[in-house]
């Protein structure tokens, strides 16, 4: 494939959707490291401010003022801690709850409850998020996105239903790792943004596809009413998001454990350990766009000081390409379908520019620079 590129500082690929480069090399994930050093914080917050100032009077009558949705993880813990103890609000946590989850996931979230913070659990019907997260695997190479949708719509539907009109969700993906700058000066953001961004455009077709009845898909449909009076925002925008700080704070006030050996497709123990679709997740973004988990991991520790380049590259050249065969069984049964037709599906989104295949393997045309 002509054009390929990698930052000049990171690993970031040319080939990850909305991202960009200075005349540097540099991609916009580490030009934004380097200013938010001298970005003004305080500035940022003094809008938060103003905006709680003016709807103070629509704080809910069971005294929550705003939602956080958590896994159990280091992100969530971490967001929930600072709206509670250094915005002074008073935050309601809610999880929707995965499919194939792991042992740890259920651990950690449970040490979570058990920290004292309220939360509320949802669990959208099983064969529903099934179907969808099939319907997402086959047409959107997404194999979570039953769960990907609700962890938008879900949150808002109970967000109204609580009569909460503030959600707090964790970082700008899109500015810390690479994307559009779209909402970089922005505190809210809206639905068409969650549509487009975080859920692909790829809702509406999923959400036909599956014939279901609007009954069944009430979790995973946005509300008509007052979905524009609840505001979305990223807690990045209010201070320097850094996951490896997210997760000590974790570890240490809300008992977040590690796994005992690193992550499938990564040399990392201590993220995304709430559900063994994910593995299958980063795979296919690996087959798709030429970088996988281990290439995301590498490129947060090289811009936070903690690696080097170098040792990034030997990394990604050991991780990235990983078959999940380790829960192969697990997404056979879940999905009620043959290897065979696990792989097929899982060919159809191998990018063919990028990937040949040999020995039933596929292998990278490109090497990382």
């Amino acid at each position: 494939m002509k054009n390929l590129n990698w930052c000049s500082n990171c690993l970031a690929m040319s080939t990850r959707p909305r991202i960009s480069f200075n005349e540097y090399n540099l991609c916009n994930a580490c030009v934004w490291t380097v200013k938010k050093k001298k970005h003004d914080w305080n500035k940022n917050l003094n809008e938060l401010k103003t905006y709680l100032k003016k709807n103070s009077n629509k704080k809910n009558k069971d005294g929550y003022d705003c939602l956080v949705p958590v896994s159990g993880g280091k992100d969530g813990s971490y967001v929930f801690d600072k709206v509670k103890n250094k915005l002074k609000l008073n935050p309601l946590a809610i999880t929707i709850n995965p499919h194939l989850p792991q042992k740890i996931g259920g651990i950690n979230l449970d040490n979570f409850i058990k920290s004292g913070a309220p939360l509320i659990e949802v669990n959208p019907p099983y064969e529903v998020m099934r179907k969808l997260n099939f319907l997402g695997f086959k047409h959107a190479g997404f194999p979570y996105y039953g769960w990907l949708i609700a962890i938008h719509t879900a949150v808002i539907r109970v967000a109204k239903n609580f009569g909460i009109d503030l959600i707090f969700y964790g970082e700008d993906g899109e500015l810390e790792y690479g994307g559009s700058n779209e909402t970089k000066d922005n505190i809210f953001y809206d639905i068409n943004y969650q549509k487009k961004i975080y859920l692909e455009s790829h809702q509406d077709s999923i959400l036909k596809k599956s014939k279901l009845s609007p009954q069944d898909l009430f979790f995973f449909s946005y509300p008509i009413k007052k979905q524009k009076q609840i505001k979305l925002t990223h807690y990045s925008y209010f201070g320097d998001w850094n996951p490896y700080t997210n997760y000590l704070l974790a570890k240490k006030k809300y008992g977040l454990i590690e796994n005992k050996k690193t992550n499938m497709g990564t040399f990392s123990n201590f993220a995304q350990n709430d559900q063994k679709l994910y593995a299958l997740h980063t795979y296919l973004m690996y087959l798709k766009f030429g970088f996988g988990r281990a290439t995301q991991d590498a490129s947060i520790e090289i811009r936070r000081g903690a690696m080097k380049r170098s040792q990034g590259v030997e990394l990604v050249k050991l991780y990235d390409n990983c078959y999940p065969n380790e829960y192969l069984k697990d997404y056979l049964t879940y999905f009620k379908i043959s290897k065979k037709e696990f792989d097929k599906i899982i060919d159809s989104w191998a990018n063919k520019k990028l990937f040949f295949k040999k020995n039933s393997k596929w292998h990278p045309k490109f090497e990382i620079k």
